[in-house]
């Protein structure tokens, strides 16, 4: 509980999760989040509401906006892996559906022999 009330300090009140940049497909949920429960975060100066279809621990990423299979997904504004299934917005995304793809030379042939 400390690390939650340590990294919600100097963000507005009321707020449950965090994203980074106006371009990410996830946020970072800022307090445990329950699988149903209704989570505020601000995007482009907006206050944006979705729910949650899955338990969110803290510090973990949800999907922002639906996420389609094999897409890239952003966080910080940069590409941090690719989506390994379909992801609904408000899901848990994690390395259950999120393969990184950064550092992976096999990778990077492949994407280069298809593009």
């Amino acid at each position: 509980m400390k690390g939650e009330n340590r990294m919600k300090e100097g963000l507005q009140q009321g707020v449950n999760a965090i994203v980074m940049h106006e371009l990410d497909d996830v946020a970072t949920a800022l307090e445990e989040l329950a699988s149903g429960q209704e989570v505020e975060f601000w995007l482009n100066e907006k206050m944006e509401r979705i729910q949650l279809l899955d338990a969110i621990p803290f510090g973990h990423k949800f999907a922002i906006r639906d996420i389609a299979s094999a897409q890239h997904v952003r966080k910080y504004g940069e590409v941090i892996g690719r989506a390994t299934q379909q992801i609904a917005c408000g899901a848990h995304v994690h390395v259950h559906n999120l393969e990184g793809i950064r550092g992976r030379g096999d990778q990077q042939r492949k994407e280069a022999a298809e593009g």
